[in-house]
């Protein structure tokens, strides 16, 4: 014998006020629009947002965008849930927002009303964007040896197949581009590294002094080659902070290096430490080491880009001389890893200097 269903329990009406509440303890921007069209509560978010006094303003004049109209119109007719994205004006750019559209249930639904709520998506696109522009550099930057490489293969099986001279010049050149490709490859996979573990601060107590001397014996070859000579001065004692030895290496080998191949032939390359008491946004004793070139410069309009991945002031010139374009991102990842900053300055015709700030404590 089936049991007969139990009587509904009626659901008493919410207590004055207690809507208000709900809406106020969500952090997205959530506004409800009554049957007529009209918004009929909003929460802080959303005035935060969207500007005071939302309430009795048509939803359609708030989000007068085309592709948010047509969502609100399609889910108010079909009752059915619908998103659009919205860009909305800050005070200092433009964010973009998912914009869901929710026709109520149960007593909502009988009385017409519409949930409509915001979930910032800015950096999702901003994330969506770096790795299209990733893939486009590492795309362009492989593509150009791999192009070489294929030309001079098809060349030696064809035409200088039996020209020992050429044979022996395309070799080389091919040599060139392969190294090329494994230095791009060491690098990315060195940034890779890099950004796992960028939120956790490397703790060993790291000597900045034998860091920096130990770079310049290492590079002693390359300043010979161009003539350049080499000067560090620092404190008396160790400077010790907190870090990741093998990684301050690769930072200051980077730096060092850059200031080689972009410094005059036959000029020098400083390396000044010193201790700063105290600086802003950073606690305690801070170490300063500075690495400067006398080479052409650079126009201040590039600084800020440096760091990005792949840019390069000037790319043929960088290729050349071997560069990969990641050699200041993976700096300045370390560098923040370290809980640390990296300044630069340079002018045209005045050289170029890249200063690292490590906090001791």
């Amino acid at each position: 014998m089936p049991i007969p269903p139990s009587p509904a329990t009626p659901v008493p009406p919410l207590p004055a006020g207690l809507l208000e509440a709900i809406l106020s303890g969500v952090p997205e921007p959530v506004v409800l629009v009554g049957a007529e069209g009209r918004i009929a509560a909003a929460n802080r978010a959303a005035t935060e947002l969207l500007g005071p006094r939302l309430q009795g303003q048509p939803a359609l004049a708030v989000f007068r965008q085309p592709e948010a109209v047509a969502a609100i119109e399609r889910a108010r007719a079909a009752g059915e849930e619908t998103q659009a994205r919205l860009n909305l004006p800050t005070r200092s750019f433009d964010a973009t927002y998912r914009m869901t559209v929710h026709p109520c249930d149960g007593a909502g639904a009988a009385a017409g009303l519409t949930v409509i709520s915001l979930a910032d998506i800015g950096h999702i696109e901003e994330a969506e964007q770096i790795r299209r522009d990733f893939v486009a550099n590492m795309s362009h930057e492989l593509r150009s040896p791999l192009t070489v490489l294929t030309g001079f293969i098809e060349t030696l099986k064809g035409p200088a197949r039996n020209d020992a001279e050429a044979r022996a010049r395309f070799l080389a050149i091919m040599e060139g581009e392969a190294q090329r490709m494994n230095r791009l490859i060491g690098d990315l996979l060195q940034l890779s590294r890099v950004e796992a573990n960028q939120r956790v601060r490397p703790r060993d107590p790291v000597d900045l002094a034998e860091v920096v001397r130990t770079t310049l014996t290492a590079l002693r070859p390359q300043l010979e080659g161009r003539g350049i000579a080499a000067a560090f001065t620092a404190p008396d004692g160790p400077l010790t902070v907190p870090g990741d030895r093998d990684q301050l290496i690769q930072v200051f080998h980077n730096l060092v290096e850059n200031a080689i191949k972009y410094g005059s032939a036959g000029g020098s390359v400083r390396v000044t430490a010193r201790i700063e008491p105290q600086m802003v946004g950073m606690a305690g004793p801070v170490v300063a080491i500075e690495v400067a070139d006398r080479g052409e410069g650079i126009d201040p309009v590039h600084l800020p880009r440096l760091t990005e991945r792949f840019y390069r002031v000037d790319s043929h010139r960088s290729r050349a001389m071997g560069g990969t374009g990641l050699g200041l991102a993976i700096v300045k990842h370390i560098v923040q890893r370290h809980r640390g900053r990296l300044a630069i300055r340079s002018a045209r015709g005045e050289g170029s200097s890249f200063t690292v700030f490590l906090p001791q404590v």
